[in-house]
């Protein structure tokens, strides 16, 4: 047989090979480092037998898929520490994923003093060295095997497989696993690893089945790689802004009020206000929006119009009994339907169009509450929410105007690089989701293609992610954990102008029906200051801060001067404050500093005389002493312009 390696040379057999044989006939260095083989593609176990011509590649833990069967075997060995120091403990599942490994399960919670163990255990059992031999059973004696040995978790796995499966196993030691595999030649091959924390976890994801308790751990080939990872992990921790954005005092949950309720506190307030002031300015003044302001709840009459009460009722939060109250109302989960009775208000003319309504709505969603967290997921949000009324022929143009204005928005803010475009498209294998005929949906798909293909926009496509009345763009973002959320949407709708029956009058005064984009420009703001929290960690641009500027006198007795240069600032909408505190001016400035202030002034004697200031910045550390006039016209055209400014020393 003919094996055609990764370089495109080949090596011929007489007869049947082993991975694991033919990476070491090719190289021992090569055998003792692969972790697994890639043939014709698919990722094979290094014990794999090869009878037949195919191409090889013998993948290390240099290689994505190589480093999955590492994390994939230190799971396993994870699972025998376990087993090992909590005998009592039921094994579920353990597989790799990008960042690691987990193991489920049924289990007393673990602590943290759990986990060292656990490692330490590990460690032992690497040192052991045993080698991971596969074998497979028939479906009843595998079931026989896992009851005898107490797991009714791998029973029910068993059980579930397709009748034709083959069913393996992994044994090290004296710990066998039920696992498709693949796996490393033996643990001694594990050389890095950690685990990193502990949860709970649901069987088989199902809130109604058993809870489970959830370890993560990860591993690496080199030491150097894993010691990167934690440091990783800590600036994670830095900027997970459902720590860092209490620490802060920018917003509070409390349990009360309700799980995804978030308190926006003064400080998050006067941030999403300078938001939400910027973006309304924006719509109406540069991109020809008008402003409505809608109600926050209506009757079910206008969702069953509009197809949310058959498509999105169970998102929703509803007043009343169908069966018992003669009116229904629910807090709207959006403003579309509102802004179509603004237009339906007027009769229009082609010459009106298009009309771009927008509005800063707050919504409402009825969220699982295991999808709560911190501003990401919540119950109550608000959203700078638009909607266009416009010609069909107008509709390409208009559409790539909200996404200049979507680009615009991401770049003003800094985050135009840490999104992803994507283009949400019906699923016709699932139709009762949606409305339309399928011409109509192929129809709208192909012209969103064409817009973002034309701007030169990279995008994936996603089937099954529209929304029931239209294909979409969203515009995503991953958080310092890596889920990705929509930060900014913008939807082409051909179909909803016919339930509400809205028309224009055109040129020749017959009725035709307009197109709607809708879309925001910043999405929701709470999601949005979340993003902005994790990618600054806490350190804004200083139009965004809630707090711009903050006094220091060097002493009570420039504490009147100290109020003069506030009175000159604030008059020129700087937000700023004075530290009249009897502390020292050293300890006022670290004060300062953990606050991730933009900028410090210091005023004693000599600044009080001359009328300067001696600034201090978070961007250049120490910026000497300037004309308060001077420092006044510099921050107050930082702040008008958006200027984000790069910190260019390490604070002293």
């Amino acid at each position: 047989m003919k094996i055609t390696l990764k370089d495109g040379s080949v090596k011929e057999y007489a007869q049947a090979m082993s991975i694991i044989d033919i990476a070491m006939d090719i190289s021992e260095g090569l055998g003792r480092v692969a972790c697994a083989g890639e043939v014709d593609g698919s990722v094979e176990d290094l014990r794999t037998v090869i009878d037949k011509d195919c191409s090889l590649n013998i993948l290390t833990a240099n290689d994505p898929e190589g480093l999955r069967v590492v994390r994939h075997t230190a799971s396993h060995v994870m699972a025998e520490a376990v087993k090992r120091l909590f005998p009592n403990a039921k094994v579920t599942i353990g597989p790799a994923i990008d960042d690691g490994f987990y193991y489920d399960f049924d289990s007393e919670p673990f602590s943290r003093e759990d986990l060292d163990k656990i490692e330490a255990e590990m460690k032992k059992i690497i040192k052991e060295g045993h080698a991971l031999e596969r074998f497979v059973l028939p479906r009843d004696e595998a079931i026989k095997f896992m009851e005898e040995k107490g797991e009714p978790y791998k029973v029910e796995l068993i059980r579930d497989l397709p009748e034709d499966a083959e069913i393996s196993f992994y044994s090290q030691g004296g710990f066998v696993d039920l696992c498709a595999g693949p796996h490393l030649m033996s643990a001694k091959n594990i050389k890095a690893f950690k685990l990193i924390s502990s949860s709970m976890a649901y069987w088989r994801g199902d809130s109604d089945k058993a809870q489970l308790q959830r370890i993560y751990g990860t591993a690496f080939q080199k030491k150097e790689e894993l010691e990167a990872y934690l440091e990783h992990l800590e600036d994670i921790k830095r900027r997970d802004h459902n720590k860092l954005g209490r620490e802060m005092e920018l917003f509070a949950t409390v349990d009360v009020i309700g799980q995804g309720l978030p308190l926006l506190l003064p400080k998050g307030t006067k941030m999403i206000m300078k938001m939400q002031r910027w973006i309304e300015d924006l719509e109406e003044k540069e991109w020809g929006y008008v402003r409505t302001k809608t109600p926050l709840m209506a009757k079910s009459d206008l969702y069953k119009l509009s197809g949310h009460w058959d498509h999105y009722k169970e998102g929703m939060f509803v007043l009343g009994d169908e069966d018992k109250d003669k009116e229904v109302f629910a807090l709207r989960p959006m403003t579309c339907p509102f802004q179509y009775y603004c237009y339906k208000n007027t009769q229009h003319s082609y010459r009106d169009l298009p009309i771009r309504y927008g509005e800063t709505s707050t919504l409402f969603r009825n969220e699982d509450s295991g999808e709560m967290h911190g501003l990401t997921r919540v119950r109550q949000f608000t959203i700078s929410e638009g909607h266009l009324i416009v010609r069909p022929d107008q509709m390409v143009e208009e559409f790539k105007g909200c996404l200049a204005l979507a680009k615009h928005c991401l770049e003003t803010l800094g985050l135009e690089e840490d999104v992803t475009y994507h283009l949400s498209k019906w699923d016709p294998d699932n139709r009762e989701k949606y409305i339309g005929e399928p011409e109509v949906w192929e129809e709208t798909e192909g012209h969103i293609r064409n817009i973002l293909q034309e701007l030169g926009v990279n995008f994936t496509e996603d089937v099954g992610e529209a929304a029931f009345y239209g294909p979409k763009v969203d515009i995503n973002a991953k958080n310092v954990y890596g889920k990705e959320d929509t930060m900014i949407t913008i939807q082409w709708d051909a179909l909803l102008a016919e339930q509400f029956d809205m028309y224009f009058i055109d040129q020749n005064g017959d009725k035709v029906r307009p197109y709607i984009i809708h879309r925001t420009s910043i999405g929701c703001y709470e999601r949005t200051l979340a993003w902005l929290i994790e990618k600054y960690a806490g350190k804004f641009p200083t139009w965004l801060c809630p707090e711009q500027v903050r006094v220091l006198p060097i002493s009570e007795k420039y504490e009147d001067y100290a109020e003069q240069v506030r009175k000159e600032l604030a008059k020129n909408d700087i937000d700023v404050t004075v530290d009249n505190r009897s502390e020292k001016i050293g300890f006022k400035i670290r004060e300062a500093r953990l606050a991730k202030l933009p900028y410090m002034l210091v005023v004693g004697q000599q600044e009080a005389e001359d009328g300067t200031v001696s600034v201090r910045s978070r961007f250049a550390g120490d910026e000497g002493v300037k004309p308060l006039q001077e420092f006044i016209d510099q921050i107050c055209k930082e702040i008008r312009t958006k200027e984000i400014r790069k910190e260019v020393q390490q604070e002293q």
